[in-house]
């Protein structure tokens, strides 16, 4: 778990983590997992700084408070809980937030080719079908998928966006990709594989690294941001 929407305590970060001496958050950031090429946690951060270049591309799902993002020659966007945000490498701005702003977070650390700029993720987004799991790791009747891929590296397989799902529930398998969920409308039980169940619900936010094995139930539709990365060590 990144986040509990509760409040509820949650394992301590990784000690000395950190993404770097240009890390413009790092006296804020807790990461909770880091392989050389990516980074998960969470950040709790106040006031104003300018970046000249951003050193990563992050995905920030805000939280608490709220972000401010100013990018040369554009609009400034105020990003609310509920709501998140991709800043990609390279990008020139100023981000101010307002106190008790806090955001989970998901960073390409490594291996990053991207055109800078800011992309907007919105739980409103217009959502298309999308593939349901394989047959063979459902738990009875396969579900009805939505998604809407909001932003895409090409050089480094990370994606992020919004998608739903009708009820479902699949086997534990290895999870394919690096994943942190930000689960906006429903719940879903997670088991592990020590077989702890964790039960995410609106609010809440969690990650699954690549490889770790892991179940799906959900008992009613959800609704989820996803940052997600393939094949990164």
């Amino acid at each position: 778990m990144l986040d509990r929407a509760s409040g509820a305590s949650l394992p301590p970060s990784i000690a000395g983590a950190t993404l770097g001496s240009a890390d413009p958050f790092a006296a804020g950031r807790e990461v909770a997992w880091a392989i050389p090429a990516a980074a998960a946690g969470r950040v709790d951060f106040a006031g104003a700084v300018d970046v000249e270049s951003f050193p990563h591309t992050e995905t920030m799902i805000v939280l608490a408070g709220a972000l401010t993002l100013s990018v040369d020659g554009a609009s400034a966007h105020t990003v609310a809980p509920r709501g998140g945000v991709v800043v990609a490498r390279g990008t020139r701005l100023r981000i101010e937030a307002a106190a008790g702003t806090r955001w989970a977070f998901y960073a390409g650390t490594a291996g990053t080719v991207a055109t800078p700029g800011v992309t907007l993720l919105s739980g409103d987004a217009p959502l298309t079908p999308s593939a349901a799991p394989p047959a063979e790791v459902l738990i009875g009747p396969a579900p009805a998928c939505r998604s809407f891929n909001a932003f895409t590296e090409e050089g480094s397989n990370l994606r992020a966006g919004l998608w739903d799902s009708t009820p479902y529930a699949r086997v534990s398998r290895p999870h394919k990709l690096s994943e942190l969920m930000h689960i906006l409308q429903g719940s879903v039980d997670l088991t592990v594989e020590d077989g702890t169940v964790f039960t995410v619900g609106q609010g809440d936010t969690v990650f699954v690294p690549q490889g770790a094995p892991c179940a799906w139930d959900s008992r009613v539709d959800v609704a989820k941001f996803y940052v997600v990365q393939e094949e990164v060590g």
